[in-house]
């Protein structure tokens, strides 16, 4: 049965957070894994240049006393690593540390910061992808570390244990992968086939204050109040739905694992340590106003190709707002589809190729790109 550990932490203050971790280590007996030969690499969720308190990223309290833990169990190479939205170039990983707070925890540890912009392929057994180039200290990791944020997701629902470890593709690879599996259940499973191929995992969970609506970068801080943790990063994002008051149907992540029989059917097939009536005390989430809908099981089954056809043009899709927009151009950067341009100093939005990723969404620094629904779908 796996084991998902769960510590009401009500702050980012360092004692708290050095409780929290080591409860989770305790509680999961963890300390076995660690060794101090081993290559550990750091893996945060820093989709973007944010601060740490607009719940967009991972709290760099939360790595630094993982950190620390680590180097209490003798481990000796610790780095952080992450390639988040936009080239995975040094000048770019430096901004991206210093104002997501990375930088400062790894001066106060003495962790190293990755600026290894070299990339290799590993492979594994996946049912749509077998070969995937991942950034060098992923690669060449014995253990990684997960760090995640707790967030909703307008692609896939749950920013969570799995959708974290994207992360690992280098920069823009990542909007070819995007491209390459366009419809929502072939690029979840394309999101597990990474995960298993990847070197093993320890899963942390970052829900202190977490996101809801339109995440993973353009919703609402919401606090929840934990942390949790486990080795079973499948059997954690059925938690974290939990902990979002989603139904696990919901994030097809979460149902493809099921599927696949690398998640239980339900929590009582988990072995839940530490603060379990905590769990569900801060949902429901707001779902992103992205959330879809199929009417076409309504209709006879000759029907169906034709109503999911048209149906899919009424869906939720990306909207300029361009009195916000200052023609930066990361939106058209991260758009897989190459659908948007700038025209005298706005993003404009071709819809004819757009394949509703909401990569635009998400990159946008300005928060200039909502998310436009037709009023039948909020009924």
């Amino acid at each position: 049965m796996p084991q998902v550990s769960i510590y009401k932490t009500e702050s980012y203050d360092p004692a708290q957070m050095e409780a929290a971790v080591r409860f989770h280590f305790e509680s999961l007996d963890l300390s076995h894994l660690i060794r101090p030969d081993q290559k550990i690499v750091i893996k945060p969720n820093l989709v973007m240049k944010r601060s740490p308190d607009d719940a967009a990223t991972t709290h760099p309290a939360l790595v630094e006393a993982v950190i620390r833990q680590l180097q209490e169990l003798g481990a000796q190479d610790i780095t952080i690593a992450e390639s988040g939205g936009g080239p995975y170039a040094e000048p770019l990983l430096r901004s991206l540390y210093g104002t997501c707070g990375m930088a400062e925890a790894a001066r106060r540890t003495g962790a190293a910061l990755n600026f290894d912009t070299g990339s290799c392929q590993i492979e594994g057994d996946g049912q749509v992808t077998r070969r995937f180039t991942v950034i060098n200290p992923v690669a060449n990791a014995d253990l990684i570390i997960n760090v995640c944020k707790l967030k909703t997701h307008c692609m896939t629902v749950l920013s969570g244990a799995v959708k974290n470890l994207f992360g690992c593709i280098p920069g823009l690879m990542k909007p070819e992968l995007h491209m390459r599996y366009p419809e929502k259940e072939d690029f979840c499973q394309m999101l597990l086939d990474l995960s298993a191929a990847l070197p093993q995992v320890i899963s942390f969970v970052d829900a202190v204050d977490a996101m809801e609506g339109d995440g993973p970068t353009g919703g609402s801080k919401k606090h929840v109040g934990l942390t949790l943790c486990s080795s079973d990063r499948y059997a954690l994002d059925l938690v974290n739905a939990a902990v979002l008051g989603v139904d696990p149907s919901d994030i097809i992540t979460v149902r493809q694992s099921m599927e696949r029989g690398l998640c239980p059917a339900s929590l009582e097939d988990i072995e839940l340590l530490g603060d379990r009536d905590a769990l569900t005390q801060a949902g429901p989430f707001r779902y992103p106003r992205s959330k879809q809908t199929d009417f076409s099981s309504q209709f006879p089954a000759p029907l169906r190709p034709a109503v999911k056809k048209v149906t899919r043009w009424l869906q939720p899709r990306p909207a300029i707002r361009t009195k916000s927009c200052v023609g930066c151009g990361k939106c058209a950067e991260s758009c897989p589809a190459h659908t948007i341009q700038i025209r005298e100093r706005k993003a404009v939005i071709n819809y004819q190729n757009c394949i509703r990723c909401f990569c635009c969404h998400e990159m946008c620094p300005k928060q200039a790109i909502d998310i436009h629904r037709l009023g039948i779908f909020d009924l």
